[in-house]
């Protein structure tokens, strides 16, 4: 019964900040004008009915452009397993969308793509009454009570992969138990990364969560910017490389400047945010330090006398890491939660991780103890880590070759999550 009324309490809350959220998505649809495209499906209200579809749907969730790529092995595994179905692949973000469908660039007939609408008790019905998928499969941290509440009402199976759950957010979802314990209770599998992950699932109402791994040790570098990688490292020479990865807002200004305080000859920055629409503040950054510097996106690779070079450009992660002699993660050097260090490690790139990277709390101990990565407390240990390591390259190769061995030893996430999920279908057939 209390969780009836928090889950009416919590609907009526949503219904009654819509006009904020739609504040917000036009404020950001200034700097990403792909957020004001599509608007009708955040409410899952679209302009014809459903075509007749000759092949039943699979319905999977990531909601932007981390949980899209790492989803790139399981798709592929899905339309393998499952010939007869087609992908109804949905997101939260332009991003994430379009990094779905560049995955899906040369199957674009078995590929339906959407936004998630909000997590209204009308518009999640309507979401799944229009496209009728057969399952459900959710990334990592999307628990929206609605949505998996609808899903059980009509009989739809829903799974949670590749499932997280830090200690950080199970201490705000443990505030909110009496709503988000029937939601887990409701999911049919859990597929978590880690041990932990699980027991924190599980401890907050998930049943019998089962540990797969993370799939983003699955994910190949594709080899086309493993190659732009290494004919920007060709024509840069030999000067060293570090790179600020996926960068979050306050991080370049506290890399910069720390690194201005330690002695690095002939040091070359390569800054890249995490957000697209960051790119102009991070230049204007750049700028006011007075640092020379020029841009991807003008298509001028550095120069001699370049101090620093902003990847304003998207899906080039891997070239950025091929490049790289050395990648400081973003994320974690302010209390962000870290972003993907398994790209970096796949690419034999070192790493150096601050405190904060506890969005891949296991991921990050591992690659510490194999000597793939360092921990450092700050932007300006961090500098002085990378003063260190660039004067002993050796050290640096040991450390290269330690990531590759770090990101091989832990693949098979893909596997044992389509294990599960065939087990699903066939008590759902």
């Amino acid at each position: 019964m209390i969780g009836r009324l928090l889950l009416v309490g919590y609907s009526l809350l949503f219904y009654l900040a819509m006009p904020l959220v739609w504040l917000r998505l036009l404020w950001r649809g200034r700097r990403q004008p792909a957020y004001r495209q599509h608007l009708g499906e955040r409410h899952a209200v679209y302009p014809q009915a459903p075509a007749c579809r000759p092949r039943p749907l699979i319905w999977l969730h990531a909601v932007s452009v981390g949980e899209t790529r790492a989803a790139a092995p399981l798709i592929d595994a899905l339309l393998e397993v499952y010939p007869g179905h087609d992908l109804l692949l949905t997101h939260m973000t332009p991003t994430g969308r379009e990094a779905g469908r560049e995955l899906l660039v040369a199957r674009p007939e078995r590929l339906t793509q959407a936004y998630l609408p909000y997590d209204l008790p009308d518009a999640c019905g309507r979401f799944l009454d229009h496209f009728r998928p057969r399952l459900g499969l959710l990334m990592e941290t999307e628990l929206w009570p609605n949505l998996i509440g609808a899903a059980r009402r009509r009989g739809l199976p829903v799974a949670l992969i590749n499932g997280r759950m830090s200690a950080r957010s199970a201490r705000g979802y443990r505030r909110l138990s009496s709503l988000m314990r029937p939601a887990l209770r409701a999911l049919s599998v859990v597929a978590a990364q880690t041990t932990a992950d699980a027991e924190r699932l599980q401890q907050l109402g998930a049943r019998q969560p089962i540990v797969c791994g993370n799939l983003k040790f699955d994910v190949t570098p594709a080899a086309d910017k493993l190659q732009l990688g290494a004919r920007w490292r060709q024509a840069i020479g030999r000067r060293p490389v570090c790179v600020l990865a996926s960068s979050r807002d306050g991080e370049e200004a506290l890399l910069l400047d720390a690194l201005a305080s330690v002695r690095v000859t002939d040091l070359l920055v390569v800054l890249v945010p995490r957000h697209p629409q960051r790119f102009a503040e991070v230049a204007t950054v750049i700028a006011s330090r007075g640092l020379a510097f020029c841009r991807r996106s003008a298509g001028e690779l550095p120069g001699s006398q370049t101090q620093v070079w902003l990847g304003d450009s998207m899906g080039e992660m891997a070239a950025y890491y091929a490049l790289a002699d050395l990648a400081v993660i973003g994320g974690s050097l302010l209390p962000f939660g870290g972003q993907n260090l398994i790209e970096a490690a796949a690419c034999g790139c070192p790493l150096l991780l601050g405190q904060h990277a506890f969005n891949f709390a296991q991921a990050s101990e591992d690659a510490i103890a194999c000597g793939a990565a360092r921990r450092v407390h700050d932007a300006r240990q961090a500098a002085l880590v990378a003063a260190e390591l660039f004067a002993q390259p050796a050290e640096l190769l040991a450390m290269r070759t330690a990531a590759t061995a770090f990101s091989q030893a832990h693949r098979g996430a893909t596997l044992r999550t389509m294990a599960l999920i065939e087990q699903l279908t066939v008590k759902v057939a």
